[in-house]
């Protein structure tokens, strides 16, 4: 595989239930996700739900994803969060108390200092459309309108040389449009050019929070797992191109050869559904064809790589063999894999 431009680490503050992560381990970008939260408890009973499940193992990510939960309060510097490139605290700031809340932006803006910053809290105009509801929640500290979280946040962004845009979730019903969202949500974006000074120096070495639960996924970064798919895709490709060979022998035995069998170039009913486009056709075209050594079918190793399944791992012909060596039977020069052209399970079939 080709190694990712630059990888994206997000972190979840507040993370609770842990629904965010779940959500965005499905993202190829993200190479790691880091949640955070005041409740340990919750985060044990939550963790399994972020391993990687049987799909995952037989179609592996492209890019390494690493997933941990830390226990540890927000307004508390760790220096393993810093250098992050997205940061969420969703349903967060209404739980903090006023010290916290004042000492919120100074950790998250002033410490952490991410590239993008994306907070939501209730909009307290809402709350008249819900039933007997004066603070959504028994732990909300606070409930802001519109303007009191708009002023905080353009507060914060001005302090830390952030710029910040306002949206929301939930509409209202009709007729009450005037309330706004049943959420508001402010994005800050960190202004390019010189940042604003920290209000504290940056340790590097700062652990305060304490790992309760980290799992690792499968990807085609790992050369185990590489080899695991390199094999598979490969077999499956050897074994469409034998039965392929076959026919194109029997046809010739009839002497009623089909048009283009000869230059093994695909079909649909041999492919699994699978339609090659004009550039997969002609990489495949121009690579070295299969062919016959007596009983043996060689099929090249830069004919398999052509193929589109095998041609997005990225893998070089000196690699692939290396990889497969102990897997299959290579030719004497290490240039193709050799297989039977004919088996006890092809004579089986044409009984039947």
């Amino acid at each position: 595989m080709e190694e990712a431009e630059k990888h994206i680490p997000v972190a979840d503050l507040g993370c609770g239930d842990t629904k965010l992560l779940k959500l965005l381990k499905i993202y190829p970008c993200i190479q790691l996700l880091v949640g955070v939260d005041i409740n340990e408890e919750k985060l044990h009973s939550n963790g399994h739900h972020l391993s990687p499940c049987l799909g995952e193992f037989v179609k592996p990510r492209d890019l390494d994803l690493t997933v941990t939960l830390y226990h540890g309060s927000v307004v508390e510097r760790d220096s393993r969060l810093l250098g992050f490139d997205l940061i969420t605290c969703i349903e967060l700031i209404e739980h903090l108390n006023s010290d916290d809340l004042a000492r919120f932006p100074e950790v998250v803006f002033g410490y952490l200092s991410p590239s993008m910053v994306v907070i939501s809290t209730p909009n307290a105009e809402f709350n008249p459309l819900f039933p007997t509801v004066t603070l959504r929640d028994a732990d909300h500290k606070f409930e802001w309108s519109r303007m009191e979280f708009q002023t905080w946040a353009l507060q914060v962004a001005n302090c830390y040389n952030y710029c910040v845009e306002f949206t929301g979730v939930g509409t209202p019903p009709a007729g009450s449009e005037h309330v706004g969202y049943c959420t508001q949500i402010g994005v800050f974006r960190k202004n390019s050019g010189k940042l604003a000074e920290p209000c504290v120096s940056r340790q590097h070495d700062q652990h305060v929070y304490k790992a309760v639960y980290t799992t690792s996924y499968p990807s085609l970064q790992q050369e185990k797992v590489l080899k695991f798919v390199l094999v598979g895709e490969l077999l499956i490709q050897v074994e469409r191109l034998r039965l392929r060979y076959q026919r194109m022998l029997r046809d010739q035995e009839k002497e009623d050869p089909k048009p283009g069998d000869e230059d093994f170039s695909p079909e649909p009913h041999l492919l699994l559904g699978e339609f090659f486009t004009d550039a997969e056709k002609a990489r495949i075209e121009n690579s070295p064809r299969p062919f016959c050594e007596g009983e043996k079918f060689c099929i090249p190793l830069r004919r398999l790589l052509a193929y589109p399944k095998l041609h997005r791992l990225c893998v070089e012909e000196e690699r692939m063999r290396s990889l497969i060596a102990d897997s299959v039977c290579l030719s004497r020069d290490g240039s193709a894999v050799v297989v039977d052209l004919h088996n006890s399970w092809d004579y089986r079939s044409e009984d039947n």
